[in-house]
């Protein structure tokens, strides 16, 4: 048999997570496999890459999109359990769970760049009539980085807040900030950071400096407010800084906002969760690169008739 489409495999997941335990995605794999009856011969197919069984490239992608329909969750990095609402989809139609039926879900059709006001229950191949090849190509990028970005949040929550303040400074560094001055960026120790986690500078001689605070909280249960941006401007103006940067892995408020874009002693930038992780893809951090595809176009220019 060949290895069933990514989709077909939605009920499987949740049949394997419908005792309510959490499971591993290895786990999670293995007994959708079984459930699938997925032959020891189709399992052996490779990508064309040749990097990765097409068996498990399709479970973890339907894992992406029951997790974007809010059908699993993942409790902690590689680990998930379903939700109440992924019981009742199963209870719903059970082995009929496809595409289809994940778009009735907001948070589902953001993630699937299915438009806010298109109807719910659009089929499938309605969705794609007036995609290029170009579009569906972008589309599927789009996407795929969105399932490394919150992958890549998942693996920063699960290191330690030392870490996740020497990764900004690697962050900034990998940006051009500092990069070409020898210890040009560093980790400020815990005994006396008085407010500041980190320090870029920009010139050989520190007439300018960035000074970093960072916070790695749980972006599911705790937002950053005005009072930690208050304190951050007043570290910043215990060292006479300038240029402040407040990194976090979760979201600011709007008072926070409001309140670091009035600041006119220092220069105040904010960078959430969201922006870390598309930073931290956008120059390579903490990611490798898998494949790579080169779109090409005819060359006009050699085939004009003028220059022959």
């Amino acid at each position: 048999m060949a290895v069933p489409k990514f989709f077909e495999f939605f009920p499987a997941v949740l049949q394997v997570l419908l005792d309510g335990s959490e499971k591993t995605v290895k786990q999670i794999r293995e007994e959708s496999i079984n459930i699938l009856r997925v032959s020891e011969e189709a399992c052996k197919e490779l990508l064309p890459s040749g990097r990765q069984r097409t068996v498990d490239n399709r479970v973890n992608w339907a894992i992406t999109y029951l997790k974007n329909a809010g059908l699993i969750v993942s409790t902690r990095r590689a680990v998930y359990a379903i939700t109440d609402e992924g019981s009742k989809a199963y209870t719903d139609v059970g082995n009929k769970l496809d595409l289809t039926y994940l778009e009735r879900y907001e948070s589902f059709r953001a993630f699937h760049n299915i438009s806010a006001d298109a109807p719910v229950n659009v089929k499938k191949q309605d969705t794609t009539l007036e995609d290029t090849p170009l579009d569906m190509f972008e589309k599927a990028y789009s996407q795929i980085n969105s399932a490394l970005a919150e992958d890549l949040l998942s693996a920063v929550m699960d290191h330690s807040p030392d870490f996740f303040e020497q990764l900004v400074v690697d962050l900034l560094l990998k940006m051009g900030y500092g990069s070409s001055i020898d210890s040009s960026g560093f980790v400020v120790g815990k005994s006396g950071d008085e407010g500041i986690d980190g320090i870029i500078r920009e010139d050989k001689l520190g007439f300018s400096n960035i000074y970093i605070q960072a916070k790695r909280w749980d972006p599911a249960t705790m937002t950053v407010g005005r009072p930690e941006i208050q304190k951050f401007v007043g570290a910043l103006a215990g060292q006479g800084a300038t240029k402040g940067l407040f990194i976090t892995t979760t979201q600011f408020t709007k008072e926070a906002v409001n309140y670091a874009s009035k600041q006119s002693a220092a220069k105040i930038v904010l960078v959430d969760g969201h922006q870390l992780t598309r930073l931290m893809i956008e120059y390579s951090i903490g990611v490798s690169v898998q494949s790579t595809y080169t779109i090409k176009k005819i060359d006009s220019d050699y085939f004009d008739d003028s220059m022959n």
